[in-house]
C-alpha cells in the first residue's frame, strides 16, 4: 500500500519518549525515497498522456465543426471520443494517485526530519561541543554535521555577547546549589576559585559552575 512505509517512519518517531531519539532509520528513509522515485517514474507518462487525450479531442470536436458529418460518421465520432474520455479519466485517476502518494510520503518525510531536528537544536542547549555517545551513535552524518554547525554558532553568538545562554534555563531560587560529583573530573578552575571535583564529593557550587557537569550527568543537584 502506498504510503505505509512513510507512515511507519513518523509512527516511529512518535513512540519515542519526548526529547528522546531512535537510531535513525536509514533503512527505511531510503526505502519511502525508492517509493517516491517510483511516483514520480510512473506520474510523469502519465501526464504525457492525458495531454496526448486531451489534444486529441480537441481534434475531434475541431473537426466536428468544420466539416458536417452524416448520422453514422456521427456515431462514430462519438464512439472514438467516449473511448478517449474513458481513456483520459483512467490516467487522470491513476495520476492523482500516484501525485497524492508522492505529496503524503513528502510530508511524512519532511515530519520525520524536522521532529528530530528540534530535538537536536534542543541538545545544543544541554551540552558543550560532543555528544554523548549513546546519542551520537542515533545520528545520521547528516544530523551530526547539522548539530556541529548548530553549537558551533551557539557558541558563537555567546563569546560575542559573553553571556552563557544555556545556563539557568530556568531561573534559579539560589545562586549556590548543592551537589555530588559522580565522576572524577579532577581539578578545575571555577568561577571564584580552583575545585578538585573528586569522585562522590559533596560540595556548595555556584549553579553557573555546576550547570554544565549536571547537565553532562557528571554531578547530581541534592535537593535535600
Amino acid at each position: 500500500m502506498y504510503g505505509r512505509k512513510a507512515s511507519e517512519l513518523v509512527k516511529e518517531f512518535a513512540s519515542c519518549e519526548p526529547g528522546q531519539l531512535s537510531t535513525f532509520n536509514n533503512d527505511l528513509f531510503t526505502q519511502v525515497l525508492e517509493e517516491c522515485d517510483g511516483h514520480l517514474l510512473h506520474l510523469q507518462p502519465l501526464m504525457r498522456k492525458i495531454q496526448d487525450h486531451e489534444n486529441e479531442l480537441k481534434d475531434c470536436r475541431r473537426s466536428e465543426d468544420d466539416i458536417g458529418s452524416s448520422e453514422d460518421e456521427s456515431r462514430k465520432s462519438e464512439a472514438e471520443k467516449l473511448v478517449i474520455q474513458n481513456a483520459l479519466k483512467s490516467n487522470q485517476f491513476g495520476a492523482l494517485v500516484h501525485h497524492l502518494s508522492l505529496v503524503r510520503n513528502k510530508r511524512c518525510l519532511m515530519a520525520y526530519i524536522h521532529n528530530r531536528a528540534e530535538v537536536i537544536r534542543n541538545l545544543g542547549w544541554m551540552v558543550e561541543r560532543v555528544l554523548p555517545e549513546e546519542i551520537q551513535e542515533k545520528l545520521s552524518s547528516s544530523e551530526e554535521e547539522y548539530f556541529k554547525n548548530h553549537v558551533a554558532t551557539l557558541q558563537s553568538y555567546t563569546s560575542e555577547v559573553d553571556l552563557q545562554l544555556n545556563v539557568d534555563m530556568v531561573p534559579p531560587k539560589d545562586p549556590f546549589v548543592k551537589v555530588r560529583v559522580l565522576d572524577d573530573i579532577g581539578q578545575i578552575m571555577l568561577s571564584d576559585q580552583v575545585a578538585n571535583l573528586a569522585r562522590h564529593a559533596i560540595m556548595f557550587l555556584r549553579r553557573t559552575d555546576a550547570e554544565q557537569y549536571i547537565t553532562q550527568g557528571q554531578m547530581e543537584e541534592l535537593t535535600s
